[in-house]
């Protein structure tokens, strides 16, 4: 997607860099032609990143989890420790 001349004035005027309106175009919810991030929105999304950190986190101090699926069918599932 091009930027047209009107944007890039504006984008400068509010001071938003390229990667802020990259991360709406890729997450926002879309409203007929806008994409949105509001502060609810982004107050979510962090609380859910930091949930799924906290979630990261425990799987790294079991050494990694290994997870055996066939189809829609969990087979086991099991601690890794084989990898760094």
């Amino acid at each position: 997607m091009h930027a047209t001349h009107h944007c890039k004035a504006h984008q400068a005027q509010s001071g938003i860099p390229l990667k802020m309106i990259d991360c709406v175009l890729a997450n926002g919810t879309v409203d007929q032609d806008k994409f949105i991030i509001g502060t609810k929105e982004a107050k979510q999304r962090l609380a859910d990143l930091e949930n799924v950190k906290r979630l990261l986190m425990k799987i790294q101090d079991k050494g990694g989890v290994v997870v055996v699926a066939e189809g829609d069918a969990l087979i086991t599932t099991y601690n890794c420790t084989q990898r760094a």
